[in-house]
């Protein structure tokens, strides 16, 4: 007999394990919607925590804490996949966690990571697994140069990667290797950086976001273009491998997919999150359905709402050296949808919020955000 998956009426209370700026937009979502958030995280006012009805500070492998969490709530979710899939399994029978711990241990993890893209039967980069330096020397001859070394664990906006351009740079891989096992992948020389966001129910309900373009800068999104300025050919087959990744891995909730569109008809996927994404941060005033709401719909098993979108749109990270300049600029550019994450201290580097500005030309908002100069270091037009 079929088990009846619950759906989860206002009133009710939603747990978050992690407590940054994806976890804030997520419960800001949930209360929109007449829910009351708890939150798990090892950092005291963390950005969700400032929004939440019950903050609790604690390790995410904390398992009193998650246990108490369990307690308080009648659904699960997580906002980042780096937090301990073991422990979200010690709490499944005394919670209700409607994405389950496997694709979160798939993602958090490269190794397992690309053979479940590639048992889905969808291409990936080539790539080698590394477990030794020995190891590395044997993959280099064959994957070739460049390439890139990534750890196959915790690494995020550039953090545990090397690129190596000759045998010479072989040397310098030791700090890489130190963390673990990696994955050494052919450098791929693409036309453009792409993601999608795709939303799928338990009963394979299944929505998904308008192709958008990425632009980065130092390893750190910098600008998301909606929607890509690429070929109809091109989103569509962006589209059909989204679909094809979701079914394969029994997806419940938000999935973000980075691509490589290499040309238009020969498309790569680079990476996965089981979440929200930073690509998909436009989606709040852009389209009928935020990518945050959408995914609350999902694991309260409530209808998938609409993505179509409202308006072409651009959106542009703040990051701690923007924010000077940000404040500033707010009372000239009253088409600015600014978004502060509430962080206590900004640093280099560091994601402090962001700004979408809705426009039908990506254009002239590209030319005008390159005017302000307050990007002048992270800026490029393509």
């Amino acid at each position: 007999m079929t088990e009846q998956i619950p759906v989860i009426l206002p009133g009710k209370t939603i747990g978050i394990i992690g407590g940054g700026q994806l976890g804030r937009m997520m419960a800001i979502a949930a209360k929109q919607s007449g829910f009351k958030v708890a939150v798990l995280d090892p950092t005291p006012n963390s950005p969700c925590g400032q929004v939440a009805d019950v903050e609790i500070t604690a390790a995410y492998h904390d398992a009193a804490a998650l246990e108490r969490l369990a307690e308080i709530s009648d659904v699960i979710t997580f906002e980042f996949e780096n937090i301990d899939a073991d422990s979200l399994d010690q709490i499944a029978d005394k919670a209700h966690i409607p994405q389950g711990s496997n694709v979160l241990r798939i993602t958090q993890d490269r190794i397992l990571e690309k053979r479940a893209i590639e048992r889905s039967g969808v291409k990936v980069a080539p790539y080698a697994e590394i477990y030794s330096q020995e190891d590395l020397k044997q993959a280099a001859d064959v994957i070739g140069y460049p390439s890139v070394l990534k750890t196959a664990r915790g690494g995020y906006d550039g953090k545990g990667q090397l690129v190596l351009r000759s045998s010479e740079d072989l040397s310098q891989a030791a700090g890489i290797l130190a963390y673990g096992p990696c994955v050494l992948e052919t450098f791929i020389p693409f036309e453009k950086e792409i993601s999608i966001i795709v939303t799928r129910k338990s009963d394979g309900e299944f929505r998904v976001f308008p192709v958008v373009e990425n632009i980065h800068m130092n390893n750190i999104l910098h600008e998301t273009i909606a929607p890509a300025r690429i070929s109809e050919l091109a989103q569509v087959e962006a589209i059909d491998l989204a679909y094809q990744l979701a079914v394969s891995l029994d997806l419940v909730g938000t999935l973000a997919i980075e691509m490589f569109l290499v040309s238009e008809s020969e498309i790569i996927i680079n990476e996965l999150a089981p979440r929200p994404h930073n690509s998909g941060h436009y989606s709040i005033e852009a389209c009928m359905t935020s990518q945050f709401e959408q995914h609350i719909r999902a694991i309260c098993n409530w209808p998938l709402g609409q993505t179509e979108m409202h308006m072409n749109a651009v959106m542009v990270n703040v990051l701690g050296e923007h924010v000077d300049g940000v404040i500033d600029a707010i009372a000239v550019n009253p088409e600015w949808k600014v978004h502060f994450y509430g962080k206590e201290e900004a640093k280099v580097g560091r994601k402090m919020g962001h700004i979408t500005i809705l426009n039908p030309d990506p254009e002239e908002v590209l030319w005008e955000l390159e005017e302000t100069k307050i990007w002048k270091d992270k800026s490029i037009i393509k």
